[in-house]
């Protein structure tokens, strides 16, 4: 492989700076050492305050505010821009740890194998028995190109948001991965970040495509539940985040690689969250149209490979501009921390895991069927959805037991249900479609 840096500016150098921003890439352009260090960073976050459980722990008890808010509720539309704020805290607290981890992307277009090295026991594997996940992998329909490109068609934002949230692009790796992934904790699954890093990715690829910014004000919410300026984690207060802030991923400091080609573009450097932003890729780096490095200001530029810095890319008089290769492909060479000895693997696995198998709409392709049923886990009430045709049809909650304790005639496609009289537990919901039994789900009454 040739290994090359074109420079035109004059480059100042500072190692001992320490965090970063992130080059995110298909986890399949990762280095074996950058596959290592995420593993060993995901480890490292179930320690101390245990970051991991805390962001699966919050996902799950305010499901319904994160959640399948459209169409009926707009103003509480915050589903792609929070996993995008939640899956960036994530990888800020890995960088802590390793400056240039960043979060990868799993492409479940064309990697759609059980035995696909994500699963590997030296990979995401592991965790599936050292964290008791559960995974039943294969159980549903990933999703296919011709799905994403239905998709990335739509032109209208809210029916955009909604059909993402909804459909098999977003749902399909939760039911397929099954276990901990297919209900409302599925932050506990490391996949889960690799997947959203993916669902993150289209919504960028979309947002550049329809000229999207933040003076677009498309959301009609001014914060995000857990970043509203009150949340406290390890003794430190989250900030107030406005979901039209972060339209664009740049606005964090996160590209996206692809295809061996990271392009670097229309960003100017601020060290808002970091001290040093450093981009890592094995592949090509190109810097370039006003990518701007203001004086005062710190970045590195470190590839495998190659970096190309290109007319429109400024480092002014002042700044710390570093711009290297990696020559031995080792991400922990420099890193602030070695992780060698650090990592201690097999903690407990999650307890008190209420397994909610249905969170996420289960898609039924096979027999032209689905049923939602949200918020779940819920005290008060559910909404229920039938995407089916049918003549008649009922709803019953039905206890562990087989006993009916709810029974209602559908009269459409839409129901809600109050289940307040229930006693905390887990229920099943079964709906009878033309007098056959078409979908269960399971219900957890809180």
């Amino acid at each position: 492989m040739n290994k090359l840096i074109i420079l035109s500016v004059l480059i100042l150098s500072f190692e001992n700076l320490i965090q970063a921003q992130s080059i995110r890439k298909n986890y399949q352009e990762m280095t074996q050492s950058e596959r290592d260090a995420l593993v060993d960073a995901f480890y490292q976050l179930r320690n101390g305050a245990d970051l991991v459980n805390d962001l699966a722990t919050y996902h799950n008890n305010n499901f319904s505010a994160i959640h399948f808010n459209l169409p009926n509720n707009p103003e509480s539309d915050v589903f792609l821009a929070w996993h995008r704020r939640q899956i960036f805290e994530l990888e800020q607290a890995m960088q802590d740890i390793n400056p240039n981890i960043s979060i990868p992307f799993w492409d479940w277009t064309t990697d759609n194998s059980v035995n696909s090295d994500l699963w590997a026991q030296n990979f995401l594997g592991q965790f599936d028995s050292d964290w008791n996940l559960n995974r039943s992998l294969g159980g549903g329909q990933l999703p296919a190109n011709s799905d994403v490109n239905s998709l990335q068609s739509i032109s209208n934002w809210l029916d955009y948001s909604n059909t993402f949230e909804r459909g098999v692009v977003h749902v399909g790796a939760h039911v397929w991965t099954g276990g901990i992934m297919s209900g409302g904790a599925s932050p506990r699954d490391p996949v889960f970040y690799l997947h959203h890093g993916m669902v993150d990715k289209l919504w960028q690829d979309w947002v550049e495509a329809n000229g999207i910014t933040s003076s677009s004000d498309i959301y009609l919410i001014a914060s995000l539940p857990r970043y509203d300026g009150t949340y406290v984690f390890d003794g430190v207060t989250l900030p107030l985040v406005n979901p039209d802030d972060i339209v664009d991923s740049k606005s964090l400091g996160v590209f996206f690689a692809e295809d061996q080609l990271a392009r670097l573009e229309n960003y100017t450097v601020s060290n808002t969250y970091n001290s040093q932003e450093t981009f890592y890729y094995q592949y090509t780096i190109e810097v370039a149209d006003n990518f701007v490095v203001p004086s005062g200001t710190n970045a590195k530029i470190e590839s495998v490979n190659k970096v190309i810095l290109k007319p429109g890319f400024h480092a002014q008089n002042g700044s710390s501009f570093i711009a290297k290769i990696d020559n031995d492909d080792n991400i922990n060479t420099n890193a602030r921390l070695s992780l060698t000895n650090q990592v201690t693997r097999n903690q407990k696995p999650f307890e008190n895991i209420v397994m909610l198998e249905d969170a996420y709409e289960t898609i039924l392709s096979s027999k032209g069927v689905s049923l939602t049923v949200y918020p779940n886990p819920t005290a008060n009430h559910i909404n229920i959805e039938i995407k089916s045709r049918y003549t008649s049809g009922k709803i019953e909650i039905v206890d562990l037991q087989g006993k009916i304790i709810i029974s209602k005639q559908l009269k459409g496609n839409e129901e809600e249900l109050n289940i307040s009289q229930l006693e905390s537990g887990t229920y099943v919901v079964k709906v009878t479609l033309d007098g056959k039994s078409s979908l269960n789900k399971k219900l957890a009454k809180l």
